[in-house]
């Protein structure tokens, strides 16, 4: 098969997928209004949904309206970085005079227990969350805790980034693929496909995520076990590798130079020429993508100023700027790619593999059996129920 009848295929598979996934959210969505409504007549009433229109207003009419609510904002958001949103809150305060924002950066597992826990005490101290916990999101839904609103350019989000509702949406692609340093591998020599990082060239010179603690690159390790077997662990298990907490600690650890290459590590998809480090696409494999997906809470004590940061997230001069596949079908990808459902990556899938939980477990324990109990404390450093403090 040539390369161009692959490529054919893989968007026809998407799009396949994401017709899929779009006539099961809106079963799912029947299904929740079905639910709604007065019981006094013992049966439950079948009533619409109440889904807001497309946001009208102009970023700075919407801010307007944040000043006057209070102008706070805080936002619980997936990563493994300590403070790795600076650049973000401060890019939001300058485009936004007067507004106040904090992004607090966990590991998403850590963020929606905490969510949970909030919204059980009727404290929620977050008024918008982006995570990678996407199966948390059609479960607050149907608990009824999201506000439905559709931020400005919601109709240019891919249809399966986003809920037909209103509940949520895309905010970011991310992408996990190889990661090389730049001064120690040339580019045509760089592992590649996962077969690639067994070679005994590499031995002692890869750092890889746990992936019992990250669900994304444990969906990584499952998608190469699927098509090579468990001995694909009892091999790399010889090769000296450096398991590490968090993902862009691993992308740190092969940037300074400690190790030379990663397969479970995000980056933006272009970087400087004097950059050390370099995100690479296989060539044969699949790899991982999936939509960082936000939304705001209904008990959000400042919902305006979460409606202007999610219609800031989704503008133009947003997607454009942050080096990643953009969340919009009406923008080009960064130079040099071509656009995200071009490529042999289903984010339909990843969402899928999220919603089995028991499984999930189930693979964990079978990776600490392979490579050991998690060592090393949380890289974000962030602790406790309310973090922030409010």
């Amino acid at each position: 098969m040539d390369v161009l009848t692959e490529t054919k295929l893989s968007r026809r598979h998407f799009i396949q997928l994401t017709l899929a996934g779009s006539l099961a959210l809106q079963a799912s969505s029947h299904a929740f209004a079905q639910t709604t409504g007065s019981w006094a007549s013992g049966e439950a009433p079948l009533l619409p949904l109440l889904t807001p229109e497309v946001e009208t207003r102009t970023l700075d009419e919407l801010h307007k309206t944040a000043l006057a609510q209070g102008a706070d904002l805080i936002v619980y958001a997936g990563g493994d970085l300590p403070n790795a949103q600076a650049a973000v809150e401060q890019a939001f305060k300058t485009r936004f005079p007067g507004m106040n924002i904090r992004i607090l950066v966990d590991l998403s597992k850590y963020h929606d227990a905490r969510i949970d826990n909030q919204l059980a005490r009727d404290k929620l101290e977050c008024d918008v969350a982006h995570l990678q916990t996407l199966h948390d999101y059609d479960r607050w839904k149907a608990e009824g805790h999201l506000l439905f609103y559709k931020p400005l350019g919601w109709e240019h989000v891919y249809p399966d980034f986003r809920d037909p509702d209103g509940a949520y949406v895309a905010v970011n692609v991310f992408c996990f693929s190889n990661i090389i340093n730049t001064g120690l591998i040339p580019e045509a020599e760089a592992p590649r496909d996962a077969l690639d990082y067994l070679d005994p060239k590499w031995k002692g010179r890869i750092v890889l995520t746990y992936p019992h603690d990250d669900d994304a690159v444990l969906y990584q390790f499952d998608r190469i076990i699927s098509e090579r077997g468990w001995g694909y662990m009892d091999r790399l298990m010889t090769q000296d590798v450096q398991w590490i907490r968090g993902t862009v600690p691993a992308r740190l650890v092969v940037a300074k130079g400690d190790k030379a290459a990663t397969f479970t590590a995000s980056g933006p998809l272009t970087t400087p020429p004097d950059s050390p480090f370099k995100l690479i696409l296989p060539k044969n494999d699949s790899f991982l993508t999936w939509p960082q997906t936000g939304a705001i809470f209904k008990a959000a004590r400042h919902p305006a100023a979460a409606k202007l940061y999610m219609s800031w997230l989704l503008s133009k001069e947003m997607q454009e700027g942050r080096g990643l596949w953009p969340v919009r079908r009406d923008m080009s990808p960064p130079e040099g790619f071509e656009p995200v459902i071009n490529y042999p990556t289903y984010p339909v899938r990843f969402r899928a593999f999220m919603q089995d939980r028991a499984r999930i477990e189930r693979l964990k324990f079978q990776m600490e059996h392979y490579i050991g109990a998690i060592q090393g404390q949380n890289p974000t450093q962030v602790h406790g129920l309310y973090p922030v403090g409010r």
